[in-house]
């Protein structure tokens, strides 16, 4: 018998009841105890953008002292959403983080999940960066401009590797489609759990082009690997040689931002601790320099703030995706 989503969710949900044990809750104590032991959730595989958002947090905090015991734990799937569903589980729990972002907006939305961002207590707005195209280097695609030929000529033949189902990833490569006039549910679009899993997709040439955050392929573009054919950013960046979409004549654009949210459930004062440790956080200089080694915009927000863009950012997403009818 075929397993519906809602079941294969709740088969999911069993691991944060070990996750919960683990991370030795503080639900009836005070935030102050995640300066102690502090578990950041990722909701995908090692290797990707939230997970290297993580560990550039882990390092930063344990090399200042701010959190004693800074650990990572990978929860990978549905872009995202399982991890959220295990941390709705932990209502209330005060030493426990999620990385979170654009891409978990989709997967909301395209998954049918049970939760979404706006249930959860907004911690901080950290950092943004903007999607790229790729290919490899001996593909005959030189520019922009051939790929877009080619998804015209036949978009079954262009596979797009990228991020989850929903994700930014799969909602640059849709919304160019439609601005080229293809019809963005034909594109054939193949999900990975993670970057470091569509770039090997990329090298072994299983899929056309790779889509993704342009810090994810920056190693392969100058090992001479992939070849850039666009970024989605306003501006050019800095060491990326490479045309914006603008420059090649396109207006499709999308950021891709990261953020942390905790538990449903804490106090004013919880929420504002954990606030605390990621602002502490951010103002070190091993987190500027992972601002500046992966190419990341700095975009800060506290806890207010950033609860206010959660929710023009679910709107924003959600009006995307039926848009583009996926």
């Amino acid at each position: 018998m075929a397993i519906t989503r809602r079941q294969w969710l709740t088969v999911g949900l069993c691991v944060p009841l070990t996750l919960a044990a683990g991370a030795q809750s503080a639900v009836s104590g005070s935030a102050s105890g995640a300066r102690t032991a502090l578990t950041l959730l990722v909701g995908a595989a090692p290797g990707g953008g939230w997970d290297t958002v993580a560990r550039e947090l882990q390092v930063a905090m344990r090399e200042n002292n701010i959190v004693a015991n800074p650990q990572v734990i990978n929860v990978p799937g549905a872009a995202g959403t399982i991890a959220l569903e295990q941390l709705m589980q932990m209502k209330g729990q005060t030493d426990v983080v999620m990385v979170t972002g654009t891409v978990m907006l989709g997967g909301i939305d395209v998954n049918d999940s049970l939760h979404d961002l706006t249930e959860t207590t907004a911690i901080a707005h950290l950092a943004d960066d903007y999607e790229a195209i790729v290919v490899p280097t001996d593909s005959p695609l030189e520019s922009l401009d051939d790929l877009i030929r080619a998804l015209k000529d036949d978009p079954g033949a262009v596979s797009f590797g990228g991020g989850s189902l929903g994700g930014t990833d799969h909602l640059l490569a849709g919304m160019l489609a439609q601005e080229v006039e293809v019809d963005p549910t034909e594109i054939n679009y193949v999900p990975f759990a993670g970057g470091g899993e569509a770039v090997s997709a990329l090298l072994s040439h299983s899929v056309t082009a790779g889509v993704s955050g342009y810090n994810e392929f920056a190693d392969q573009v100058t090992a001479g690997n992939l070849r850039l054919l666009g970024i989605a950013s306003p501006e050019r960046m800095d060491g990326a040689d490479g045309p914006t979409f603008a420059e090649a004549g396109y207006e499709t654009y999308l950021p891709n931002w990261r953020g942390v949210v905790a538990p449903p459930g804490l106090t004013d004062d919880d929420s504002a601790e954990l606030t605390a440790i990621i602002s502490e956080t951010v103002a070190t200089p091993e987190w500027a320099d992972a601002l500046k080694r992966n190419k990341w915009i700095d975009a800060y927000q506290d806890g207010r703030e950033f609860k206010s863009f959660v929710g023009a950012e679910t709107q924003r997403v959600e009006a995307i995706i039926e848009g583009l009818g996926l």
